[in-house]
């Protein structure tokens, strides 16, 4: 296996925590649903390749993204590790509650910067948004568990066009007064670079969000997500969401393509010198094994070029 030369830069952090979204982000936007047992598998490979953080699912309708309508029963399925973080994605107090009763200790709640999305995805504008998450939090903090802010849109967004920083910071700053011990800038539709990245962590970490609760998520729709990485990085940001084999997309923006990958994130902080925890060979192996099961190859780069006869 050919492995990258490793230059550290000590202007970048020592050590990223990859979160890995996959099982939720990959596999909602996918138009096969897979066997509940699969999917607990999925999660468990991804576990024993090294990844600290896998969020499992959404409580969310069954209608609204059938591919996880089996939330209960993978929460139920996982063997659980004290030393790993399964997170889930909730968006509303039923979804909340339905996740306490499995045992979670760590949610996220879905919010967007911009006023088109949060109406096509929450049914409600930006300003409503805050009070339909407020009891959600509320109620998750009561039960001591850890919650997640996700921001969508923070970079540009299909009907607004670009999105200023002013109305990203405001929002993180939303967050953060509900409770979100960390928040994760989405770049939705991948329009993101890194100049535009940079400057977004710095003005947030500016107006008061630590940068060890900051986190960024990438869409590689225009092939931007590992520079893009790259610039929060530089920023000091310690926190990134990816997908095994790039797998993702978003259901209610369909200009956003797949997520990061998380062998190509691994790959690159392979060659910083970046530790991160994550067996590369084990991870690539994990992707194998659900291509077989979703019928196509990864869009991972990294994938395609250590499986040469695989795209033949």
């Amino acid at each position: 296996m050919t492995l990258p030369v490793v230059v550290p830069d000590p202007a970048l952090p020592s050590r990223v925590t990859i979160w890995e979204v996959g099982p939720r982000d990959g596999l909602q936007n996918e138009s096969m649903v897979l066997d509940t047992a699969i999917k607990v598998e999925f999660v468990e490979r991804l576990v024993q390749a090294g990844l600290g953080v896998v969020e499992v699912t959404s409580f969310v309708r069954p209608d609204r993204v059938p591919q996880l309508a089996d939330a209960r029963e993978v929460m139920a399925g996982i063997a659980r590790r004290d030393d790993v973080r399964y997170p889930v994605l909730v968006p509303n107090l039923r979804g909340l509650e339905s996740a306490i009763d499995a045992g979670v200790s760590d949610i996220a709640i879905f919010a967007s910067a911009t006023e088109s999305f949060a109406q096509r995805n929450l049914g409600r504008g930006c300003d409503a948004q805050w009070e339909m998450f407020e009891p959600v939090t509320t109620r998750a903090r009561a039960e001591g568990l850890r919650v997640r802010g996700y921001l969508s849109m923070c970079f540009g967004d299909p009907w607004e066009g670009v999105v200023s920083a002013e109305q990203v910071v405001t929002a993180a700053l939303s967050l953060q007064e509900l409770g979100c011990d960390a928040i994760s800038l989405g770049d939705t539709i991948g329009v993101a670079t890194p100049g535009q990245v940079g400057d977004l962590v710095r003005r947030i970490a500016s107006a008061g969000v630590r940068l060890d609760a900051i986190g960024v998520h990438f869409h590689d729709t225009y092939g931007q997500a590992l520079a893009n990485t790259l610039a929060a990085l530089r920023e000091g940001v310690t926190t990134v969401d990816s997908s095994a084999g790039g797998l993702g997309g978003c259901p209610y923006a369909q200009a956003a393509t797949g997520n990061l990958a998380t062998e190509d994130l691994v790959y690159m902080l392979d060659g910083l010198g970046i530790e991160h925890g994550v067996d590369l060979a084990a991870l690539i192996d994990t992707t194998h094994w659900l291509e077989d099961h979703l019928g196509r190859p990864s869009p991972s780069r990294v994938v395609r070029a250590r499986t040469p006869q695989k795209e033949q």
